[in-house]
């Protein structure tokens, strides 16, 4: 199985998502955070679920994975997935 690793820029997204949404609801908040957590598990065994990113360099090994309103940047290379970004739909990848 693939191991996921985390960008420090991907966990503060993560944190930021979450704690978003934690103000007006805890309970939305709670299950944001686990649909991503399963979403991003899914990536341990198919890691090229996502989408090409077509602009990147390599778009084979740059994709995007949607989950639920959440986009998950990844980048693939040997035995890891490696996490860049993770953004809503509402937020624009420019200002990350």
């Amino acid at each position: 199985m693939i191991e996921v690793e985390y960008s420090p820029e991907s966990v503060k997204d993560l944190q930021r998502v979450v704690e978003f949404v934690e103000v007006q609801n805890p309970y939305a908040a709670r299950r944001i955070a686990i649909d991503l957590q399963e979403g991003i598990f899914k990536l341990k065994q198919f890691p090229e679920i996502g989408l090409p990113v077509i602009k990147a360099p390599d778009p084979e090994k740059i994709r995007d994975l949607y989950i639920g309103d959440y986009t998950v940047r990844y980048l693939i290379t040997s035995g890891i997935v490696y996490l860049l970004r993770v953004w809503h739909s509402k937020e624009s990848e420019k200002n990350l």
